[in-house]
C-alpha cells in the first residue's frame, strides 16, 4: 500500500500555523476525496482539512492542541494502489507539495510575523510561542524575559493564549515578587540605592460570581473579539460622525426593482450592497481614508477591499471581505455579500476571505438600531455603522417653499482613526456617503 502525507494547506498570506482542534477521523478509518478528515484553527477563523485522495486514515501525526506549520506533515493516507510512496499531497486547496525534512526552515509568512515585534519566536530556553501568544504580549507590553517565566500549560510547556491572559490581571504581584527573589545583597549604608517607583498597570476589576449566578467561559471567537476590540482601543483613538440622510428615493427604486432583480440575477438584493457601492464611490474621491498606519509611517492600500461585519447564530461576530470592490458592479457586489453572508453563516469560509480588509461596514440597522459607535477593525484606520431606515416627518425643501412629509431616513456612524483622519476628512467622507445614497434616481437600472 503506497502512502501519502497529508501538508497543513496555505491558509492566507499572514497565516503561518495553525492548531489542531479535533480529528474528525480515527487511524484505520476510510476516507473519501475531499471529505474533511481534522478541524483547525488560526488566530482568524476555524476550517477543516479535506482528505486529498480517497483511502485510508494511516497514522495521525499530531494530536489535539499541537501548532503545526505551513507546509508540515499532520497526518498519512494509504491507498490501495500498490508502489513506492508518492510524495506529499498538499491539502485541498492547492499547497506546494514539499518533501518534508526533519527540521523544516520557516516559511517566508512566519518569517514575516515574527519580524513585526520584538517578540522572538523562540526565547532562550527554546520555548516555542505561537503568533497569537506573540500579539498579546506585544500589545500588552510583556518582553521576552517575562514569556519565558511563564509556566506554559501546552506540549513540551508551551505558552498558550490561556497561559498568558492568566498570566495578566497578577502581572504586577508576580514581577514584585519576582524582584524580591532576585534581591542582590544590600550597599553600604553610606550609599543606600534610590528607591524606583513601580510601574502600575491597569487592572479590570475583579468580578465575583454571587449566589446563583451563572458562570460562562467566552468560547475561543469571542475571546479573539474582545482581544481585538481592545487592542483597536489601545491602538486608535477613536472619532465618531453622524449624518442623517433621506433615503427614500433609495427605498422606492429597491422597492420597484427587487422582484425584477431576483428573476434576473438569481439573487435577493438588499440595501447593504447599495451602501458599500456608494463607500467605494467616496473611497475613490477620498483615498486617504484607505489607509494603514505603521508607526509614523502611513501605507495608502492600492486596493479597495471592503470588510462586511456578519452576525453568526452563535451570537460573534465574523467580517467576510469582498476583495477589490471597486472592480465589480452593482449585481458583482450583491452575488458576493449573499455568497460571504451565507457561507459565513453555515460556517464555510475560508481563511483568506476574512484577511485583507481595508475599511469595514455594518449594518446595525439589523438589529433595529437607530445609530452605533463602531469600533474600528484593525490595522484598517475607519470603519462606518449604517442605521435602522425610519420613516419621519421631515422638511422638503421645494422651489415655491418648505413642506413637512414622511421621509425615509437614517443614520451614518463613521469611526476613525484621529492619529492619521481628521474630523474635516472623517465628516467630509460620510457626507460624500451620505450625498450618493440621497442621489439614487428611482429610475436606473441595475
Amino acid at each position: 500500500m503506497s502512502q501519502i502525507d497529508i501538508l497543513l494547506p496555505k491558509m492566507g498570506e499572514s497565516v503561518a500555523e495553525a492548531t489542531i482542534i479535533k480529528w474528525l477521523k480515527n487511524e484505520g478509518d476510510r476516507v473519501e476525496a475531499d471529505e474533511p478528515i481534522v478541524e483547525i484553527a488560526t488566530d482568524k477563523v476555524d476550517s477543516e482539512v479535506p482528505a486529498p485522495e480517497a483511502g485510508i486514515l494511516v497514522k495521525r501525526l499530531v494530536k489535539d492542541g499541537d501548532v503545526v506549520k505551513v507546509g508540515q506533515p499532520i497526518a498519512q493516507i494509504g491507498s490501495a494502489a500498490g508502489g513506492a510512496p508518492s510524495a506529499p499531497a498538499a491539502a485541498s486547496n492547492g499547497a506546494p507539495k514539499v518533501a518534508p525534512a526533519p527540521v523544516a526552515a520557516p516559511p517566508p509568512a512566519a518569517t514575516a510575523v515574527a519580524a513585526s515585534g520584538p517578540v522572538e519566536r523562540t526565547g532562550p530556553s527554546g520555548k516555542f510561542y505561537s503568533p497569537l501568544v506573540r500579539n498579546i504580549a506585544q500589545n500588552e507590553g510583556v518582553s521576552l524575559q517575562e514569556l519565558e517565566a511563564i509556566a506554559g500549560s501546552g506540549q513540551g510547556g508551551r505558552v498558550t493564549k490561556k497561559d498568558i491572559l492568566d498570566y495578566l490581571p497578577n502581572r504586577g504581584a508576580q514581577s514584585t515578587s519576582a524582584a524580591t527573589e532576585r534581591s542582590v545583597a544590600p550597599a553600604p549604608a553610606a550609599t543606600p540605592a534610590p528607591p524606583t517607583a513601580a510601574k502600575v498597570e491597569p487592572q479590570a476589576p475583579k468580578v465575583v460570581a454571587g449566589e446563583g449566578e451563572e458562570i460562562i467561559e467566552m468560547d475561543r471567537m469571542r475571546k479573539l473579539i474582545a482581544d481585538h476590540m481592545v487592542m483597536s482601543k489601545r491602538t486608535s483613538p477613536h472619532v465618531t460622525s453622524f449624518v442623517e440622510a433621506d433615503v427614500t428615493n433609495l427605498v422606492l427604486w429597491r422597492e420597484k426593482v427587487k422582484k425584477a432583480f431576483e428573476q434576473r440575477e438569481g439573487e435577493k438584493i438588499t440595501f447593504t450592497p447599495i451602501f458599500i457601492m456608494a463607500i467605494v464611490q467616496a473611497i475613490k474621491e477620498m483615498p486617504m481614508i484607505n489607509v494603514q498606519v505603521d508607526g509614523y509611517n502611513i501605507i495608502k492600500k492600492k486596493d479597495i477591499n471592503i470588510g462586511m461585519a456578519a452576525a453568526l447564530p452563535s451570537g460573534n461576530l465574523i467580517v467576510p471581505v469582498i476583495k477589490n470592490a471597486d472592480m465589480l458592479n452593482l449585481v458583482g457586489i450583491t452575488k458576493k455579500v449573499n455568497d460571504l453572508a451565507n457561507r459565513a453563516r453555515a460556517g464555510k469560509l475560508q481563511p483568506d476571505e476574512i484577511q485583507g480588509g481595508t475599511y469595514t461596514v455594518t449594518n446595525v440597522g439589523t438589529f433595529g438600531n437607530v445609530l452605533g459607535t463602531p469600533v474600528i477593525n484593525q490595522p484598517q484606520v475607519a470603519i462606518m455603522a449604517t442605521g435602522a431606515i425610519r420613516k419621519k416627518p421631515a422638511v422638503i425643501e421645494t422651489p415655491h417653499g418648505d413642506l413637512i412629509g414622511i421621509r425615509h431616513m437614517m443614520f451614518l456612524s463613521h469611526s476613525y482613526d484621529h492619529r492619521v483622519v481628521d474630523g474635516a476628512l472623517g465628516g467630509k467622507f460620510v457626507r460624500r456617503v451620505a450625498d450618493i445614497l440621497e442621489g439614487w434616481s428611482v429610475d436606473q437600472s441595475f
